[in-house]
Protein backbone atom coordinates (compact mmCIF):
# COMPACT_ATOMS: atom_id res chain seq x y z
CA UNK A 1 0.00 0.00 0.00
CA UNK A 2 1.34 3.55 -0.88
CA UNK A 3 1.68 5.76 1.76
CA UNK A 4 -0.28 9.00 1.11
CA UNK A 5 2.13 11.75 0.67
CA UNK A 6 1.35 15.46 1.50
CA UNK A 7 1.04 18.02 -1.34
CA UNK A 8 3.11 20.70 -1.16
CA UNK A 9 2.02 23.97 -1.13
CA UNK A 10 4.19 26.46 -4.06
CA UNK A 11 4.28 30.11 -4.57
CA UNK A 12 4.49 32.74 -1.97
CA UNK A 13 3.12 33.43 1.03
CA UNK A 14 4.77 36.25 2.82
CA UNK A 15 4.91 39.55 1.88
CA UNK A 16 8.44 39.36 1.87
CA UNK A 17 8.01 36.46 -0.93
CA UNK A 18 5.60 38.18 -2.74
CA UNK A 19 7.72 40.98 -3.20
CA UNK A 20 10.29 39.49 -4.40
CA UNK A 21 7.92 37.08 -6.96
CA UNK A 22 6.41 40.19 -8.49
CA UNK A 23 9.54 42.53 -8.94
CA UNK A 24 11.25 39.22 -11.15
CA UNK A 25 7.41 39.53 -13.14
CA UNK A 26 7.88 42.84 -13.30
CA UNK A 27 11.35 42.62 -14.47
CA UNK A 28 11.18 39.79 -17.03
CA UNK A 29 7.74 41.23 -18.54
CA UNK A 30 9.38 44.09 -20.95
CA UNK A 31 7.73 46.60 -18.76
CA UNK A 32 8.39 50.38 -18.87
CA UNK A 33 8.37 52.19 -15.83
CA UNK A 34 7.91 56.14 -15.13
CA UNK A 35 4.06 56.49 -13.96
CA UNK A 36 4.74 56.55 -10.55
CA UNK A 37 8.12 54.33 -9.98
CA UNK A 38 11.57 53.66 -12.06
CA UNK A 39 12.09 49.84 -11.48
CA UNK A 40 10.03 46.74 -10.99
CA UNK A 41 11.32 46.36 -7.56
CA UNK A 42 9.41 49.80 -6.10
CA UNK A 43 6.47 48.72 -8.94
CA UNK A 44 6.17 45.17 -6.98
CA UNK A 45 6.36 47.50 -3.79
CA UNK A 46 3.67 49.98 -4.52
CA UNK A 47 1.33 46.96 -5.52
CA UNK A 48 1.60 45.23 -2.57
CA UNK A 49 0.73 48.50 -0.39
CA UNK A 50 -2.15 49.00 -2.60
CA UNK A 51 -3.55 45.88 -2.29
CA UNK A 52 -2.69 44.78 1.58
CA UNK A 53 -3.19 48.42 2.57
CA UNK A 54 0.40 48.88 4.02
CA UNK A 55 2.16 52.37 4.54
CA UNK A 56 4.80 52.59 2.04
CA UNK A 57 7.43 52.94 5.29
CA UNK A 58 5.84 50.04 7.09
CA UNK A 59 6.48 48.01 4.17
CA UNK A 60 9.97 46.59 4.86
CA UNK A 61 8.82 45.82 8.30
CA UNK A 62 5.95 43.64 7.25
CA UNK A 63 8.06 41.10 5.28
CA UNK A 64 6.89 38.01 7.65
CA UNK A 65 3.31 39.09 6.95
CA UNK A 66 1.23 35.92 5.44
CA UNK A 67 -0.90 36.87 2.51
CA UNK A 68 -3.70 34.53 1.54
CA UNK A 69 -6.92 34.23 0.66
CA UNK A 70 -8.45 37.29 -1.29
CA UNK A 71 -5.78 39.34 -1.24
CA UNK A 72 -3.09 37.25 -2.69
CA UNK A 73 -5.83 36.33 -5.55
CA UNK A 74 -6.11 40.03 -5.99
CA UNK A 75 -2.21 40.78 -6.19
CA UNK A 76 -2.25 37.68 -8.92
CA UNK A 77 -4.70 38.91 -11.08
CA UNK A 78 -3.34 42.54 -10.83
CA UNK A 79 0.04 41.63 -11.38
CA UNK A 80 -1.40 39.41 -14.29
CA UNK A 81 -2.78 42.19 -15.88
CA UNK A 82 0.08 44.77 -15.49
CA UNK A 83 2.52 42.12 -17.40
CA UNK A 84 -0.26 41.16 -20.34
CA UNK A 85 -1.90 44.89 -20.69
CA UNK A 86 1.05 46.54 -20.52
CA UNK A 87 -0.95 49.33 -18.96
CA UNK A 88 -0.03 51.64 -16.40
CA UNK A 89 -0.06 49.84 -13.13
CA UNK A 90 -1.76 53.69 -12.06
CA UNK A 91 -4.89 52.84 -14.22
CA UNK A 92 -5.17 49.89 -12.98
CA UNK A 93 -5.34 50.59 -9.14
CA UNK A 94 -7.27 54.06 -9.92
CA UNK A 95 -4.61 55.94 -7.97
CA UNK A 96 -1.55 57.77 -8.11
CA UNK A 97 0.98 59.30 -5.84
CA UNK A 98 2.90 62.54 -6.13
CA UNK A 99 4.58 64.63 -3.63
CA UNK A 100 2.89 61.92 -0.75
CA UNK A 101 -0.48 62.69 -1.15
CA UNK A 102 -2.98 60.08 -3.36
CA UNK A 103 -4.70 60.90 -6.56
CA UNK A 104 -7.61 59.70 -8.18
CA UNK A 105 -6.82 58.60 -11.72
CA UNK A 106 -8.26 56.69 -14.65
CA UNK A 107 -7.29 56.82 -18.54
CA UNK A 108 -8.90 60.03 -19.28
CA UNK A 109 -6.11 61.92 -18.00
CA UNK A 110 -2.38 61.26 -17.42
CA UNK A 111 -0.64 59.93 -14.49
CA UNK A 112 0.20 62.52 -12.80
CA UNK A 113 4.42 62.92 -12.71
CA UNK A 114 5.47 66.50 -12.49
CA UNK A 115 8.49 67.63 -11.15
CA UNK A 116 6.69 70.76 -10.17
CA UNK A 117 5.24 69.22 -7.15
CA UNK A 118 8.15 69.00 -5.45
CA UNK A 119 8.86 72.62 -5.72
CA UNK A 120 5.73 74.05 -4.25
CA UNK A 121 6.00 72.70 -0.91
CA UNK A 122 8.61 75.65 -0.68
CA UNK A 123 6.51 77.98 -2.02
CA UNK A 124 9.07 79.30 -4.82
CA UNK A 125 11.24 80.70 -2.51
CA UNK A 126 12.62 83.19 -3.31
CA UNK A 127 11.45 83.77 -6.41
CA UNK A 128 7.73 84.97 -5.62
CA UNK A 129 7.68 87.56 -3.32
CA UNK A 130 6.40 87.05 -0.01
CA UNK A 131 6.34 83.25 -0.44
CA UNK A 132 2.83 83.86 -0.92
CA UNK A 133 0.14 83.94 -3.60
CA UNK A 134 -3.36 85.03 -3.66
CA UNK A 135 -4.32 83.96 -7.32
CA UNK A 136 -3.34 81.02 -8.85
CA UNK A 137 -3.53 79.28 -11.77
CA UNK A 138 -2.92 75.11 -13.27
CA UNK A 139 -3.03 74.99 -16.79
CA UNK A 140 -3.19 71.46 -18.29
CA UNK A 141 -4.70 70.29 -15.04
CA UNK A 142 -5.55 66.95 -16.22
CA UNK A 143 -5.93 64.77 -12.85
CA UNK A 144 -6.12 68.65 -10.42
CA UNK A 145 -2.51 67.16 -9.04
CA UNK A 146 -0.66 70.54 -9.17
CA UNK A 147 -4.03 72.34 -8.54
CA UNK A 148 -4.82 70.63 -5.51
CA UNK A 149 -0.83 70.49 -4.15
CA UNK A 150 -0.55 74.53 -4.83
CA UNK A 151 -4.11 75.02 -2.99
CA UNK A 152 -2.50 72.85 -0.22
CA UNK A 153 1.07 74.85 -0.08
CA UNK A 154 -0.94 78.40 -0.31
CA UNK A 155 -3.47 78.22 2.52
CA UNK A 156 -5.07 81.58 1.67
CA UNK A 157 -5.16 81.12 -2.56
CA UNK A 158 -7.96 80.97 -5.25
CA UNK A 159 -6.67 78.54 -7.36
CA UNK A 160 -7.85 78.39 -11.39
CA UNK A 161 -7.79 74.13 -12.50
CA UNK A 162 -8.16 74.45 -16.45
CA UNK A 163 -7.86 72.50 -18.99
CA UNK A 164 -9.02 71.87 -23.12
CA UNK A 165 -10.74 68.19 -22.05
CA UNK A 166 -14.22 67.90 -19.87
CA UNK A 167 -13.18 63.99 -19.77
CA UNK A 168 -10.00 65.39 -17.56
CA UNK A 169 -12.08 67.99 -15.60
CA UNK A 170 -14.12 65.31 -14.68
CA UNK A 171 -11.24 63.33 -12.78
CA UNK A 172 -10.03 66.54 -11.47
CA UNK A 173 -13.24 67.68 -10.00
CA UNK A 174 -13.52 64.30 -7.75
CA UNK A 175 -10.32 64.94 -6.54
CA UNK A 176 -11.05 68.22 -5.65
CA UNK A 177 -13.86 66.86 -3.80
CA UNK A 178 -12.34 64.05 -2.03
CA UNK A 179 -9.74 67.00 -0.45
CA UNK A 180 -12.39 69.15 0.51
CA UNK A 181 -11.34 71.62 -1.96
CA UNK A 182 -13.97 72.98 -3.73
CA UNK A 183 -14.32 76.42 -2.35
CA UNK A 184 -10.94 77.08 -3.25
CA UNK A 185 -10.33 75.46 -6.49
CA UNK A 186 -12.37 76.41 -9.58
CA UNK A 187 -12.56 73.93 -12.53
CA UNK A 188 -12.58 76.12 -16.06
CA UNK A 189 -12.46 74.17 -19.21
CA UNK A 190 -10.11 76.51 -21.61
CA UNK A 191 -7.72 76.22 -24.53
CA UNK A 192 -5.20 78.02 -23.01
CA UNK A 193 -6.12 81.23 -21.72
CA UNK A 194 -9.50 81.49 -23.53
CA UNK A 195 -11.73 81.34 -20.65
CA UNK A 196 -9.60 82.87 -18.09
CA UNK A 197 -9.38 86.64 -18.19
CA UNK A 198 -7.97 86.96 -14.80
CA UNK A 199 -4.48 87.59 -13.66
CA UNK A 200 -2.43 85.68 -11.02
CA UNK A 201 0.62 85.72 -9.01
CA UNK A 202 1.86 82.28 -10.25
CA UNK A 203 1.12 79.96 -13.52
CA UNK A 204 1.80 76.44 -13.38
CA UNK A 205 1.55 74.68 -16.74
CA UNK A 206 2.83 71.22 -17.05
CA UNK A 207 2.16 70.94 -21.03
CA UNK A 208 1.83 68.18 -23.67
CA UNK A 209 5.79 68.62 -24.67
CA UNK A 210 6.57 65.20 -26.76
CA UNK A 211 7.70 65.83 -29.87
CA UNK A 212 6.19 64.60 -33.08
CA UNK A 213 9.08 61.81 -33.43
CA UNK A 214 8.30 60.06 -29.99
CA UNK A 215 4.79 60.40 -30.50
CA UNK A 216 5.26 58.19 -33.32
CA UNK A 217 6.25 54.41 -31.41
CA UNK A 218 5.93 55.05 -28.04
CA UNK A 219 5.64 52.06 -25.56
CA UNK A 220 2.62 50.68 -24.79
CA UNK A 221 1.98 52.24 -21.37
CA UNK A 222 2.43 55.81 -22.86
CA UNK A 223 -0.19 55.04 -25.59
CA UNK A 224 -2.66 54.06 -22.89
CA UNK A 225 -2.48 57.73 -21.77
CA UNK A 226 -4.54 60.53 -23.96
CA UNK A 227 -2.17 61.48 -26.60
CA UNK A 228 -3.66 64.49 -26.49
CA UNK A 229 -1.89 65.44 -23.48
CA UNK A 230 1.40 64.33 -24.38
CA UNK A 231 2.03 65.24 -28.00
CA UNK A 232 3.68 68.58 -28.36
CA UNK A 233 4.23 69.20 -31.88
CA UNK A 234 7.11 68.69 -34.67
CA UNK A 235 9.80 70.15 -32.00
CA UNK A 236 7.72 69.78 -28.56
CA UNK A 237 7.02 73.46 -28.03
CA UNK A 238 4.04 74.20 -29.64
CA UNK A 239 1.64 74.78 -26.67
CA UNK A 240 4.66 76.48 -25.40
CA UNK A 241 4.81 78.88 -27.79
CA UNK A 242 1.67 80.14 -27.44
CA UNK A 243 1.95 80.41 -23.62
CA UNK A 244 4.65 82.32 -23.42
CA UNK A 245 3.71 84.85 -26.17
CA UNK A 246 0.65 85.02 -23.94
CA UNK A 247 1.81 84.68 -20.04
CA UNK A 248 2.92 87.75 -19.47
CA UNK A 249 -1.21 89.59 -20.23
CA UNK A 250 -2.40 87.00 -17.20
CA UNK A 251 0.27 87.38 -14.88
CA UNK A 252 0.12 90.49 -11.64
CA UNK A 253 3.04 92.50 -12.45
CA UNK A 254 4.99 90.79 -10.11
CA UNK A 255 4.10 87.19 -10.93
CA UNK A 256 5.97 84.13 -12.25
CA UNK A 257 5.46 81.18 -14.74
CA UNK A 258 6.86 78.15 -13.98
CA UNK A 259 6.63 75.44 -16.72
CA UNK A 260 8.14 71.68 -16.96
CA UNK A 261 9.57 71.02 -20.52
CA UNK A 262 10.94 67.44 -20.31
CA UNK A 263 14.34 66.78 -22.35
CA UNK A 264 13.28 69.92 -24.70
CA UNK A 265 15.75 72.53 -23.02
CA UNK A 266 18.32 72.84 -25.94
CA UNK A 267 15.15 73.27 -28.19
CA UNK A 268 13.51 75.79 -26.22
CA UNK A 269 16.49 78.12 -25.42
CA UNK A 270 17.03 78.17 -29.42
CA UNK A 271 13.65 79.21 -29.71
CA UNK A 272 13.89 81.89 -27.46
CA UNK A 273 17.74 82.61 -27.22
CA UNK A 274 16.15 86.30 -25.49
CA UNK A 275 14.47 84.74 -22.50
CA UNK A 276 16.64 84.52 -19.37
CA UNK A 277 14.81 81.38 -18.43
CA UNK A 278 15.76 80.43 -14.95
CA UNK A 279 16.22 77.08 -14.45
CA UNK A 280 14.61 75.17 -11.12
CA UNK A 281 16.84 72.05 -9.35
CA UNK A 282 14.74 68.93 -8.95
CA UNK A 283 15.64 65.45 -7.66
CA UNK A 284 15.71 64.56 -11.05
CA UNK A 285 17.98 67.48 -12.17
CA UNK A 286 18.40 71.18 -13.24
CA UNK A 287 16.56 71.73 -16.98
CA UNK A 288 13.18 70.54 -16.68
CA UNK A 289 10.99 72.96 -14.98
CA UNK A 290 12.02 76.81 -15.69
CA UNK A 291 10.59 79.92 -14.51
CA UNK A 292 10.20 83.89 -16.06
CA UNK A 293 8.43 86.77 -14.67
CA UNK A 294 6.17 88.56 -15.87
CA UNK A 295 8.65 91.56 -16.41
CA UNK A 296 11.14 89.37 -18.30
CA UNK A 297 7.67 87.95 -20.66
CA UNK A 298 7.18 91.51 -20.79
CA UNK A 299 9.97 92.68 -22.15
CA UNK A 300 10.46 90.38 -24.88
CA UNK A 301 7.74 91.71 -26.58
CA UNK A 302 9.45 95.18 -26.69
Amino acid sequence: MKQRTRRRETGPRTVGGWWQELARRFARGKLVFGHGTHNARDEAAWLLCHVLRIQFDALPRSLDMPVTGAAAHRLEHLATQRVKTQEPLAYLLREAWLAGHRFYVDRRVIVPRSHIAELLPHRLAPWLPWGEAKKVLDLCTGSGSLAILAALAFPKARVDASDVSAAALTVARRNVKSYRLGKRIRLVRSDLFAALPGRYELILCNPPYVPTAEMRRPPAEYRAEPQLALAGGRDGLSFLRRLIAEAADHLAPDGVLVAEIGANRKTLEKAFPRLPFTWLATSAGPGLVFLLRRTELAARRR
